[in-house]
């Protein structure tokens, strides 16, 4: 079992996101937390990915924990619209800001609706209230997004407040950290 610490934009459709990865990868291997060059140290579909680099140690709480030395080490940019949240134990439930009311099985009942781009909203069943689904309250992390940076293997070694912080000023949006168990 590996983990991944994954930053998510909280906007489904984030302007210019193809832009954005490579602004964020370009500020990542400025500040030598990634390597410059994709390598097979990835998790899913081609395992590619950028790898871990010194660096990597500065913006986390246990650096003794990063997956050095691993095969799967690496950062993967996701640029495509994805739900990201836990694999095991999610409770799937959310709430409406507005109201206050447990929405959670009609929201993601329309993910069907949202994962293919037919919409980024969700409409509260019970008030009305509409927003991006990231603007409702979720009990466990997660993020929907056609953005998202998946650092593989870093979940134990704590992304530091101040990391996750600055990663949110570079996009000019709020983000929301999902930490993952994998198997």
């Amino acid at each position: 079992m590996s983990s991944q610490s994954i930053i998510v934009p909280q906007i489904s459709s984030f302007p210019g996101h193809e832009g954005a990865a490579r602004l964020m990868l370009r500020w990542l291997v400025q500040k030598n937390i990634v390597e410059p060059q994709l390598s097979t140290c990835g998790l899913t579909g081609n395992r590619m990915g950028y790898a871990i680099a010194e660096g990597a140690r500065q913006v986390v709480e246990q650096p003794e924990a990063l997956p050095f030395g691993q095969p799967v080490n690496g950062l993967e940019i996701i640029t495509q619209r994805c739900i990201f949240m836990p694999e095991a134990g999610f409770l799937e439930e959310a709430g409406c800001p507005e109201c206050q009311k447990e929405v959670g099985p009609v929201l993601f009942e329309s993910l069907d609706d949202w994962y293919p781009g037919h919409t980024d909203n969700f409409i509260c069943p019970e008030c009305g209230h509409e927003d991006d689904i990231n603007g409702f309250i979720f009990l466990q992390p997660c993020g929907f997004s056609d953005l998202g940076f998946i650092f593989n293997g870093w979940g134990e070694a704590t992304l530091k407040p101040s990391f996750v912080q600055a990663f949110a000023e570079r996009l000019d949006c709020k983000v929301r950290l999902v930490e993952v168990e994998t198997l």
